[in-house]
């Protein structure tokens, strides 16, 4: 049974020119038909190169911005069609933690203002003092001490500063967080604490996630399922030990093959994908496969004029590849350089 759940959803962004930009010109694909499901109680990851619409799709979600097309399910309800004032009570149970832990923060507000403004806004506690004794209590869960109430953003480190983040979206006692790249801005050493703290209030509260980070060695040690987006939409969908086991997309496995891996022998030995050519523009994205202009793997007819549906191989490993299953097999030849050059298909060995 899915808590949450994507169907279709398109965000698109209007480009408008003239002299008062009254007239549109096109548009940005930012987010073009991406599907997804996430159970109760499970941590989904997303990943993907910046301006790939992760964060849009995570901001969607919430509809802090218009959903052009699709539907979002959440606890059997489309949020994508409620009218705003219905919607603000949602919100409560839909929080976010925000990438920048200090922009995310009103600078002239100290930390008992920022979280008790939520409360007050859903109705939570009777009065100041009651809405007090649950910040403290909060303040406690995530590691910062209670005399914290009085100060302001900027008297805190970076770490301490998300953690007020996950407190302020805690307060609210909702039922999916979504975390915009929750660990980016931090040291590495920060960064467990912080991936150590969320895994520890999901499993005392019965937490939902949807996490969105472009650092793979991140989300593989926090997601239960992985989806990698490029260009707006879903590639590649997997539990997160056989998606790193086992990629089955060219972009995933070019993903895959630029993590290093602390053995030398290994690093050495292992095959590395390098792809050629920029991220096209997402007001002008390719015909066909979104991928095939930088794909190793590319058969020019077929790629560049059909655009692959995201298709179950077995097992809940999605994939939007024509060829995955004879790139799995060896079955495609790949060419070094990833140029635009036509690849042959190697024939079948007779039986």
């Amino acid at each position: 049974m899915s808590l949450l759940e994507l169907d279709g959803v398109k965000v698109h962004f209007p480009v408008k020119k003239g002299i008062f930009f009254d007239r549109t010109v096109g548009h940005v694909y930012a987010v073009d038909g991406v599907s997804l499901s996430v159970a109760p109680g499970q941590t989904y990851g997303l990943v993907g190169e910046s301006g790939c619409g992760k964060t849009t799709l995570g901001r969607a979600i919430l509809r802090l911005v218009d959903i052009t097309a699709g539907d979002v399910v959440f606890d059997g309800t489309d949020l994508a069609k409620l009218p705003d004032e219905e919607m603000r009570r949602f919100r409560r149970r839909l929080q976010m933690v925000f990438q920048d832990p200090l922009g995310s923060l009103n600078p002239r507000q100290n930390i008992e203002s920022i979280l008790s403004e939520g409360m007050a806004a859903h109705g939570i506690g009777a009065d100041q003092e009651e809405r007090r004794g649950r910040i403290q209590q909060i303040l406690t869960k995530v590691g910062l001490p209670t005399n914290a109430l009085s100060r302001y953003p900027h008297e805190f480190s970076g770490g301490q500063r998300q953690r007020i983040g996950i407190a302020r979206a805690l307060v609210l006692e909702p039922d999916v967080i979504i975390c915009d790249e929750p660990v980016s801005a931090l040291d590495v050493s920060i960064q467990a604490q912080v991936i150590n703290l969320l895994e520890e209030l999901q499993e005392s509260m019965g937490l939902t996630y949807v996490v969105i980070a472009h650092d793979l060695a991140v989300v593989r040690h926090i997601s239960d399922v992985v989806g990698v987006m490029y260009l707006g939409s879903l590639v590649e969908e997997a539990a997160s030990d056989t998606l790193y086991a086992e990629p089955k997309h060219p972009y995933t496995r070019a993903l895959m093959s630029a993590v290093p891996v602390p053995d030398p022998a290994v690093e050495d030995s292992r095959e590395r994908i390098l792809l050629t050519g920029d991220l096209p523009s997402p007001a002008n994205p390719p015909t066909g496969c979104r991928f095939h202009t930088r794909c190793p793997w590319k058969q020019e007819k077929l790629c560049a004029t059909e655009r692959p549906e995201l298709k179950d191989l077995g097992g809940g490993h999605k994939v939007a590849c024509h060829y995955a299953a004879e790139i799995a097999a060896g079955t495609v030849q790949r060419r070094g350089d990833g140029s635009a050059a036509a690849l042959a298909l190697t024939p079948a060995a007779p039986d």
